[in-house]
């Protein structure tokens, strides 16, 4: 059995109906701070914070988990720049608790959310895994620490670990069953579609003087079904004693802002205001993918390549929360 904390989280739920899809057995862990019950498909479900120890331990013993899939992490940028504490406490510190729980229990295997934050401003593009860390905002440096902090417990204590590198994780459930719910939204993509939806009444271009072909700061999309898809081959592959510590997943293709708000445009047919704005504190200016290091170990192939499609997917979850 698999234990996804944040089970109830954008990914992390998408990652279940892979996990189920795959046949495996599944239990979602989430407190539902930003997670919604209702994405959750799996049946076993645990309703608490990874900072309580004794139901980690209740958890480890009530069912049979041989590896742990963790989501579990807040992970916006600007809110870690303005409260930094919040984001040390739970991403390191509640982890931490999660890892304890993990050896003390015996189970030695982990799955690792981590994201592009942890290379900061790219010294070359596309970004490969032997690339600088220089995280640029706090997100990113609890993300890189947490991955130190799985090389040690790996040395010390026996645990296997993978990290996985997300760059900007877009789209929604093909088949329309789950799909992304932020409360409040933070994500470039159903930003610009609640404009479109009319839920906002304009997107803001955070910054449109970055060394970019047109000033606007460059990110690489990859479908949320992808992200899911790659974790149940990294988890294939640390059982099999063959996954490397660290994984990029992308496209390798990377998108301005204001790309993406004409993709928007042309899916929706909508108009969408935009409307710029100065720079936000721990953006860098490009993150794209090198993701030839997962397609060579873990045989995964993104299957949507391009924004458009990604876009649509959205849109069509959009729509059917309206």
């Amino acid at each position: 059995m698999i234990l996804v904390t944040g089970g109830a989280g954008y990914i992390g739920s998408h990652t279940i109906k892979e996990l189920l899809r795959d046949g495996q057995e599944v239990v979602a862990l989430d407190n539902l701070s930003a997670g919604h019950r209702e994405l959750v498909l799996c049946p076993e479900f645990v309703e608490g914070d990874l900072a309580d120890a004794a139901l980690l331990a209740r958890t480890f013993r009530r069912y049979p988990i041989e590896a742990v899939i963790h989501f579990a992490a807040h992970t916006s940028v600007p809110e870690s720049v303005a409260n930094p504490r919040k984001y040390y406490q739970n991403n390191i510190v509640s982890g931490l608790s999660l890892l304890d729980a993990m050896v003390e229990c015996g189970v030695n295997a982990i799955v690792f959310s981590s994201s592009a934050a942890v290379y900061g401003d790219p010294v070359r593009v596309p970004i490969p895994e032997d690339h600088p860390c220089a995280p640029k905002n706090p997100y990113g440096r609890t993300k890189l620490a947490f991955e130190g902090i799985l090389h040690d417990y790996g040395v010390t204590y026996g645990l296997r670990h993978v990290s996985l590198r997300y760059f900007n994780a877009a789209g929604s459930d093909p088949d329309g069953e789950i799909g992304e719910c932020h409360d409040p939204e933070t994500h470039l993509i159903p930003i610009v579609l609640e404009v479109a939806a009319g839920v906002r009444r304009e997107v803001q271009i955070f910054g449109t003087d970055y060394e970019t072909k047109d000033g606007t700061a460059v990110r690489d999309y990859i479908h949320v079904f992808d992200l899911a898809r790659a974790h149940v081959r990294a988890l294939g592959a640390l059982e099999g004693g063959t996954a490397a510590p660290a994984y990029n997943l992308g496209t390798g293709r990377g998108y301005t802002v204001r790309e993406v708000v004409e993709c928007c445009r042309r899916i929706t047919g909508r108009e969408i205001r935009a409307v710029d704005a100065p720079r936000r504190a721990g953006d860098p200016a490009a993150l794209v993918a090198d993701p030839s290091r997962a397609k060579r170990d873990l045989g995964w192939e993104p299957r949507f390549t391009t924004l458009d499609p990604i876009v649509a997917t959205a849109w069509r979850w959009m729509l059917r929360r309206r």
